[in-house]
């Protein structure tokens, strides 16, 4: 898919049709004799965000004993997410999820927890929105069900369940150059791939 930009702000893709920003939805568009320039996927994402479309989450998934390197990596997810304009999913605990929300929260974007326990405050303090589940790992189904994106960074056996489980639901899973290989997955050295492929998605899926 090639996105155009014809001005103010009207999107459109290379089938000639238009982005309706409310409804998310790739609608019919009247001929126009020039499709203008082509956009980044990312700066459509950005376009889109300013005009009032859907804010779907983008789930970052990672161990809680998690190395420096992935600790770094997954604050860069978050802070792309957030730049982004999109909201941030993840376990709202420590480590990992940790490090993603604080990226997030840094870049001024919205961050959702969705917890094992039954105590909100048991959220690290970068969550802005706490879910207490209380159904304990079984809410890594939640995280995958309510994203439609995830970065996987770094191993585990809990990351390996949210990434087979996205998988199963239809979703992206990225996974980065420390997370588990799965087949089905696409396999990211940059977080600014990683972006782009997101929005790419975000457009993909919409009717």
């Amino acid at each position: 898919m090639t996105l155009f930009l014809t001005l103010p702000d009207c999107l459109r893709d290379d089938a000639g049709r238009r982005f309706d920003w409310a409804a998310h939805r790739w609608v019919p568009a009247e001929p126009d004799p020039g499709l203008g320039n082509a956009i980044a996927a990312r700066e459509a994402l950005r376009i889109a965000m300013k005009a009032g479309a859907r804010r779907l989450p983008v789930g970052v998934i990672g161990p809680n004993d998690a190395s420096a390197s992935e600790l770094a990596m997954a604050e860069s997810a978050g802070r792309g997410i957030a730049q982004l304009g999109l909201p941030l999913i993840c376990g709202g605990r420590g480590g990992c999820m940790q490090a993603a929300s604080r990226g997030a929260t840094e870049a001024g974007g919205l961050v959702i927890g969705v917890l094992p326990a039954s105590d909100p405050l048991s959220a690290n303090p970068f969550v802005s929105v706490p879910i207490a589940s209380g159904i304990g790992e079984a809410r890594n189904a939640i995280i995958a069900s309510a994203c439609f994106a995830l970065v996987a960074v770094g191993g585990g056996h809990g990351t390996l369940s949210e990434i087979a489980l996205g998988l199963k639901m239809g979703r992206l899973v990225i996974t980065m150059p420390d997370a588990n290989r799965v087949d089905g997955a696409l396999e990211c050295a940059e977080i600014e791939t990683a972006m782009e492929a997101i929005a790419e998605r975000y457009f993909r899926i919409a009717p």
